[in-house]
């Protein structure tokens, strides 16, 4: 089950080069993609999964695989909702920020001096405050959670903002302040909490009015929408188990941890996320925020000791192939979600899944590098009479791997082994004449011939390599 949205662009800007036109058409990548992703969802036994590829101001390709439940078979598909858990951080992060940028804190302000309830106990005398800014890198040396085991199913039994206060006191710091890097939702509720006390009005109300409403992000919401469940909501389903089942999940409900883990979103609302982002960062001026303010916090503001991990102001910060990515991942029962987004290539990838233990990383990781090397693809013409869909399928690649897939990639053709990690890792095949081809290797030279069998009807049949042959399944 595959459903599909595409934007059409006459040519792709990136990294101020004009790619040629005949790479520009990426129809080609994304029906690998689309191969890979089914396939992928098949052999890890995914619900449903939902993807997206934003170039600036357009979602140039959205896929939805698979269903948002299994019991009714409903199909996932871009505007499927899906907890975006650990994402919620970044509408927190913003809402910080827009308060900071309106005089009413500064990033060094004590949590303290703005909630007097915050009195966990500080395990080290040296130790520098805990302040906004520490709280939005996760270097204030606080618990990864509260005292509360909301995590634990089948329940899920998150405490109220309440709650949190009412067991402040037996909470203690880990570390020091602004010593280490230490994941903590606990931290990140508090910031919900600072929101609500300097806006005067719910963190939730505040997102609404202040983010959501204005970005028309009207799928976005920070709290579950029950009333959808078994329609536009997708059902959460658990790790995979030793049989290779997962199992149905109920629905949680974040209440005081909403703004760390509470919020829920589709593809697309989180494509016109990303196209926010790369709109302020070229135009300027003020849109949410100001321009300069997401450029200081997607710079990098915390570094581990061992120089391995960096933060931003909420965002992840890392480096890939010379670029600075930034995003945040989401993980809560049930779901799993990544958004990474290339600020200077004004690109961004979405990948969300109801099932937990998936490595949405991976999604993000062999999307990105399929679009980088199609748009690197030198285009070969195909002789007149010959069509490379004579030879598209899916071959037998017993034992050796499940299955062998060949695609059309821009006048060769793309023979990719399933499942795979890595989609970009096909090799390509160079058309010599007939039905006869022959490997193209990575220094461009070429390598063994792959000839392909016909049926008296002329239907190709066989793929031949090494003496030996695959047999075309479909």
């Amino acid at each position: 089950m595959k459903n599909y949205i595409f934007t059409s662009l006459v040519c792709v800007l990136l990294s101020n080069f004009i790619i040629a036109q005949e790479t520009s058409n990426l129809k080609d990548a994304y029906r690998l993609l689309e191969t890979w992703l089914d396939a992928q969802k098949d052999y890890e036994k995914l619900p449903g999964i939902a993807v997206g590829i934003v170039k600036d101001q357009d979602l140039l390709w959205g896929a939805g695989f698979g269903y948002t439940d299994l019991g009714n078979k409903q199909p996932s598909q871009t505007n499927t909702i899906y907890s975006i858990c650990s994402i919620s951080k970044l509408f927190t992060s913003i809402s910080i920020m827009q308060l900071r940028d309106a005089g009413k804190l500064s990033l060094e302000d004590k949590i303290s001096d703005i909630l007097p309830w915050f009195t966990i106990q500080q395990k080290y005398e040296d130790s520098g405050p805990i302040t906004v800014r520490s709280l939005l890198t996760h270097s204030a040396g606080l618990p990864r959670q509260s005292n509360y085991p909301y995590w634990t199913g089948p329940d899920f039994n998150f405490p109220s903002i309440e709650e949190i206060k009412a067991q402040m006191n037996d909470l203690e710091t880990l570390y020091p302040a602004s010593t280490f890097f230490q994941y903590s939702n606990f931290g990140m509720s508090i910031l919900g909490a600072v929101v609500a006390e300097l806006s005067g009005m719910s963190f939730e109300d505040y997102v609404n009015k202040n983010i959501l409403e204005v970005l028309d992000l009207n799928d976005t919401r920070p709290s579950m929408p029950k009333e959808l469940l078994k329609g536009q909501l997708a059902t959460g389903y658990g790790a995979l188990d030793r049989v290779g089942g997962r199992k149905e999940l109920d629905l949680f409900y974040t209440k005081g941890v909403t703004a760390a883990a509470g919020f829920t979103s589709t593809v697309e609302d989180l494509a016109k996320f990303a196209s926010w982002q790369f709109r302020l960062l070229e135009n300027g001026g003020e849109e949410i925020l100001k321009s300069s303010t997401l450029k200081e916090m997607q710079r990098v503001h915390w570094m581990e000791p061992n120089w391995k991990l960096a933060w931003g102001l909420g965002f992840t910060v890392r480096q890939n192939n010379g670029q600075t990515v930034v995003g945040h991942g989401g993980s809560c029962p049930g779901f799993r979600t990544q958004l990474s987004l290339t600020p200077k290539k004004k690109m961004a990838y979405i990948v969300m899944v109801n099932a937990g233990g998936v490595n949405t990383g991976r999604f993000i990781e062999g999307m990105s590098s399929v679009i980088s090397k199609a748009l690197d693809a030198d285009y070969q013409e195909i002789p007149d009479g010959m069509n490379l869909e004579d030879y598209a399928g899916t071959y037998n690649a017993q034992p050796w791997s499940s299955e062998t897939v060949i695609l059309p990639w821009y006048g060769d053709l793309a023979v990719l082994r399933l499942p795979s990690s890595n989609p970009s890792s096909f090799m390509l095949l160079k058309h010599i004449e007939g039905d006869t081809f022959q490997r193209k290797r990575s220094d461009g030279e070429l390598g063994e011939k792959v000839v392909f069998e016909r049926d008296a009807n002329g239907k190709v049949t066989k793929m031949w390599q090494h003496q030996n042959y695959s047999a075309k399944l479909k």
